[in-house]
Order: C-alpha cells, then sequence, then structure tokens
C-alpha cells in the first residue's frame, strides 16, 4: 500500500479539484481510498457529490479536578500554554475546554494529584464511495483547535481501512498551509503532489511545503494547474522545478469547465473527459516515482 499526499501551501490553487480527479482516475487501475483531512473545511464529498455516513466520534483528553483534592497552588495554569486554565489565588481553577488541545501537561505538573484525564468530543469521521473511491472524511467541530489531532485521527482511521480491506493507495487530501495539520497529512507519505498556480503568493508557498517534504524526505513533484492564466511567470514556476530537480508531473490550462464541474458537483474527468488523458499521465508519472 503506498500512500501519496496532494498539498501545495497556498489556499484555492486547486488541491480537492486534483486529488478528486486523480483518485477517480487512479481507481481504474488500483484499489483507492481518498482522505480528506482538510478537517476545518472538508469538501472532497461535495465535489464527488458522496452521502457521507458517520463512522466514528473522534475525543480529545481535557484535565478533569477532583477540588477536594486541590490545594489552589495554580500550577495546573502555569504550565497550559493554551492558557485553557485560568488560577485566582484562594479558589479553584477555572478551565475553558474551547482552548485545551489535550496535551495533559496540567495532569503531569499537578503536585497532588488533583487532575485526572477525562474527555471531549472534537470531531467526525464520515466515509462513503462513488466513481469506484472510497471516501473518508474528517470534520473538525466548529470553534476546536486541535486540527492536528483530527488530522492524525483521519488518517489513522483511513490506514486501517486501508490495511484491512486491501487497498493499493491511500490519497491523502490536505488542508493549505505548511502548520501543524499539513505536517500531520505529509507524515509518513510515499510521494507528495504539489499543486500551485502562476501566481507569487503560489510559488512562494510551494517552497515553503516543498520544503517539508524534503525535510521528511519524502519524493515530490508539482502540478501547475491554470497554467495558462499567466504563461509568464508559469515558466518562472517551471524554471524554479528545473533548478531543484523537482518534476513538474502535469499542467491544466485556466478554464470554466472546472467551476462548472464544482457547481454540478462532478469530478472534471467525469464532466468533461477531454481532462482524463492529462490525469491519467500524472497518474501514471506518480506510480513510477513510487
Amino acid at each position: 500500500m503506498h500512500t501519496i499526499a496532494v498539498t501545495g501551501g497556498k489556499g484555492g490553487t486547486g488541491k480537492s479539484t486534483i486529488a478528486s480527479s486523480l483518485a477517480v482516475v487512479l481507481s481504474e487501475q488500483k484499489k483507492v481510498l481518498l482522505a480528506d483531512v482538510d478537517v476545518d473545511c472538508p469538501n472532497d464529498h461535495l465535489i464527488l457529490d458522496v452521502e457521507r455516513k458517520k463512522l466514528v466520534d473522534v475525543f480529545q483528553s481535557i484535565p478533569q479536578w477532583e477540588f477536594d483534592k486541590c490545594t489552589k497552588c495554580g500550577t495546573c495554569a502555569s504550565v497550559c500554554k493554551q492558557n485553557a486554565i485560568v488560577a485566582v489565588k484562594g479558589k479553584n481553577p477555572a478551565f475553558v475546554p474551547e482552548l485545551c488541545i489535550g496535551c495533559k501537561a496540567c495532569i503531569v505538573a499537578c503536585p497532588v494529584k488533583a487532575i485526572q484525564e477525562g474527555r471531549k468530543k472534537i470531531g467526525k469521521i464520515y466515509s462513503g464511495d462513488k466513481y469506484g473511491v472510497h471516501l473518508v472524511s474528517g470534520e473538525l467541530k466548529l470553534g476546536e483547535l486541535a486540527s492536528g489531532e483530527m488530522v492524525v485521527e483521519t488518517r489513522k482511521v483511513a490506514d486501517d481501512l486501508a490495511k484491512k480491506n486491501g487497498f493499493d493507495i491511500v490519497l491523502v487530501d490536505s488542508a493549505a498551509g505548511i502548520g501543524c495539520p499539513v505536517i500531520a497529512s505529509l507524515h509518513g507519505t510515499d510521494f507528495v503532489v504539489a499543486v500551485t498556480e502562476p501566481t507569487p503568493s503560489a510559488l512562494h508557498d510551494l517552497k515553503r511545503v516543498l520544503y517539508l517534504a524534503d525535510h521528511f524526505r519524502i519524493p515530490r513533484g508539482i502540478v501547475l494547474n491554470k497554467a495558462d492564466m499567466d504563461t509568464g511567470f508559469a515558466k518562472k514556476i517551471e524554471q524554479f522545478a528545473k533548478n531543484h530537480g523537482i518534476p513538474i508531473l502535469g499542467r491544466l490550462p485556466y478554464r470554466q469547465d472546472v467551476v462548472k464541474a464544482t457547481i454540478k458537483m462532478k469530478p472534471i474527468v467525469i464532466y468533461d473527459k477531454r481532462y482524463k488523458k492529462t490525469f491519467i499521465d500524472i497518474s501514471n508519472t506518480i506510480l513510477r516515482g513510487l
């Protein structure tokens, strides 16, 4: 089983568009599971028009006090880097569960062992099937901060399902950026598909996410989306890729077809068959790189 991450740094470059169509094309050769780990705003189920069903609730560790043991020393508040615990002299600690990330530092630090481990729900993981693709989709509860933890749990569920059911490929559709959720998305993958567009901000963010891939020593390639939006800047990205020995996996034009496909809730390779050869070429290049 191989794991391929689709990322890119900048938001709006078309990561989910690329990931969903790649999954559909790859599913014609392999048994494919698509893991949508953009847990703050998952939307692969919308592109694939999948009716999701809940698999599991996801919980996170939180502290629970035994106030009859508490000496009101304030140690728990002093070690909480999220400021989820507020200590007021002579009073029991106040706790803001929405700020807690479940690090358990307060539990470890309490000198009188007055804090036990509880839990709170931070999200849900869903599943569904369409076009020969099995989708696993993580969704963080509104207002929660534990995006990284939710990504880890979603990937764990996806990997367990893939191993249990003999899938060949897990395709991970990551969030934008280079923060904790993206690091959790890339960690342990076999190949990184970095989706970019010909704009200065996209190239800037592409370089940062490729640094992550290099840090984890993961083979990587670039998909240049909206390539004809600015052909001059597209050449700059291609030159950057050449200078750093990074393959251009494929180029996609800037067309209204993709917008129409999204509105109709269809992957572009289903909505317009003319795009299928491009995605087949991209998928074959990736498979050769694994």
